[in-house]
């Protein structure tokens, strides 16, 4: 079925009128002066594709074919800035009709024409996530990521867009509605001062500290839709080919801090919703090795909130679930007893915290 939360009149009015404005670095980070880059800026970003658009969104195979399409965007001075593109669908599951109505997009960018000023000028490709049902989830995920951003900058900026859709074959415009851009992997890695591996491994094997970070935040959000072991949601990055990789994760629309609609946990986990958690990180007996990543959670709680609180894109009573959801989190963390409970399930041999989640990779 297809829905349109943009459908809704007073709500429209009301998110292009507003933005979400609460970005917060990691503690001791300078605030970046240039806002004018695409993800160095908070604001949303109105933008327009215009092709085909008909037969792209139907063009969802396992070979999907790209097509020319013309990006546009406004500038703060109000100009509209055309932007030459090829996009295709990507993904899995929100890829396939019976799941999703908008499937996720890959934007491949030209490598000439554009000007100085375009914010898309050094961007080669990128994903565009659409709504699968309802771009309230959109938002939602989309502040999933907002919250690892806060933890460490070892992960993926996202960039919130208000997105129309303009078929020039059929001559219809789509009703708008919230997207995300999500940078690039390889840009990621850069700014990072690292590069991408595509090796396999144990959870083990990766850097301590910076998987104890990842999977507490898994945690948190309620995800346990990811493994190390198979890349599944997690790509991994190293500054060194000698050094432990460090994981990142994306792709949260099974999280239950989203509680899309849709998002069920893996039946061999034996959970009843997505916002039942499970930590799956790997066996740590001693439960001093969490005290720095739960102090860096604990310093991070009201910015962490403030995601929430602070967004005038979202629900009242979505706010109000999350702000509970957080805070069973944060009770749990700070219980000697809950916490070494919760974080001891992998050292169960037979228990649910070392079941594998291999997933479907994209192609």
């Amino acid at each position: 079925m297809r829905i349109y939360v943009s459908a809704k009149t007073a709500r429209i009015i009301y998110f292009l009128m507003l933005t979400c404005t609460s970005f917060y670095r990691l503690d001791g980070q300078d605030s970046l002066v240039n806002k004018t880059k695409l993800f160095e800026s908070d604001e949303v970003l109105d933008i327009t594709l215009s092709g085909h658009i008909r037969e792209l969104l139907n063009d969802r195979s396992d070979r999907a074919q790209y097509h020319q399409i013309e990006l546009i965007y406004r500038k703060p001075n109000s100009s509209l800035v055309t932007v030459e593109t090829k996009i295709r669908t990507r993904g899995s599951f929100r890829r396939l009709k019976e799941n999703c109505y908008y499937p996720p997009l890959l934007i491949q960018f030209a490598k000439t024409g554009q000007t100085d000023s375009s914010l898309f000028k050094d961007q080669d490709r990128l994903k565009l996530v659409m709504p699968c049902q309802d771009d309230e989830y959109v938002i939602r995920e989309w502040l999933a990521y907002k919250i690892y951003n806060l933890l460490t900058p070892k992960s993926f900026r996202v960039r919130l867009v208000k997105l129309r859709l303009e078929d020039n074959l059929k001559g219809k415009m789509y009703s708008p509605f919230y997207g995300i851009l999500i940078e690039n992997e390889n840009e990621m890695s850069k700014r990072n001062g690292c590069s991408l591996t595509e090796k396999r491994m144990r959870p083990e094997q990766t850097d301590t500290n910076s998987f104890l970070i990842m999977a507490v935040f898994q945690y948190l959000a309620g995800n346990t839709d990811w493994s190390v072991q198979f890349l599944q949601n997690i790509r991994l990055i190293t500054t060194d080919p000698n050094a432990a990789p460090i994981p990142v994760p994306y792709d949260f629309d099974m999280c239950g801090i989203v509680n899309a609609p849709y998002a069920v946990p893996h039946e061999e986990l034996k959970l009843i919703s997505v916002q039942d958690r499970l930590y799956r990180g790997y066996c740590i007996p001693d439960m001093k090795r969490f005290d720095g990543v739960i102090g860096l959670f604990n310093r991070l709680r009201n910015k962490i909130y403030g995601l929430y609180t602070d967004c005038p894109l979202l629900y009242p009573g979505y706010i109000k679930n999350t702000k509970a959801f957080l805070d069973e989190f944060y009770t749990t963390i700070n219980s000697t007893r809950a916490a070494e409970q919760e974080f001891h399930v992998p050292c169960d041999k037979n228990g649910p915290g070392n079941i594998i989640i291999k997933g479907l990779r994209e192609h």
